[in-house]
């Protein structure tokens, strides 16, 4: 079944312990970033100790809640201006409660080479996300089969990736 508007904000606003995200690629083509990356590449920066918007806001409130958000997004250096752009806000989204993790791949194998970005919901549901080679996203489809091969992708995931800030400490970004 293909998730769109409604039925994809619910998985948000429902999961009961963790959403948890893996990302694969380089850059995603979101068309209401656009102008936020322009003024990125162009030199802008935001402060992330003042940054604040509805999603810092939203984490915040799943952290009160006792709800964790997660990622791990798999890359590889030099990083793309779009990965550059994306740490950007991954510093104050950490601090208002996400996990998020790096697993740098970079003149090694990736253990999850082949494995397409998904989101999981509870370790229960999964939510397949569908994208084209340049990072536009196609659809959003929840998995039917066995969730077992998912528990073991985010196991490996989170095995060989580590914490953000620990990433990012003396790299250039």
């Amino acid at each position: 079944m293909l998730l769109d508007g409604d039925q994809w904000a619910a998985r948000f606003e429902s999961f009961q312990r963790e959403a948890w995200r893996l990302e694969t690629l380089p850059e995603y083509r979101v068309p209401q970033e656009a102008e936020e990356i322009g003024a990125f590449l162009a030199g802008e920066r935001i402060d992330p100790h003042a940054y604040s918007n509805e999603y810092t806001d939203d984490l915040k409130r799943l952290r009160q809640e006792g709800k964790c958000k997660g990622r791990v997004h798999i890359v590889t250096r030099p990083l793309s201006d779009y990965l550059r752009f994306e740490f950007m806000y991954y510093e104050p989204h950490m601090w208002a409660g996400e996990e998020i993790r790096i697993m740098d791949v970079t003149g090694r194998p990736n253990p999850l080479e082949g494995v397409q970005d998904f989101w999981m919901f509870d370790r229960s549901e999964v939510v397949l996300m569908h994208y084209e080679a340049d990072g536009t996203q196609i659809s959003r489809e929840i998995f039917e089969g066995d969730v077992t091969p998912y528990l073991e992708y985010q196991r490996i995931a989170l095995a060989e990736s580590v914490p953000f800030e620990e990433y990012v400490k003396g790299l250039d970004v």
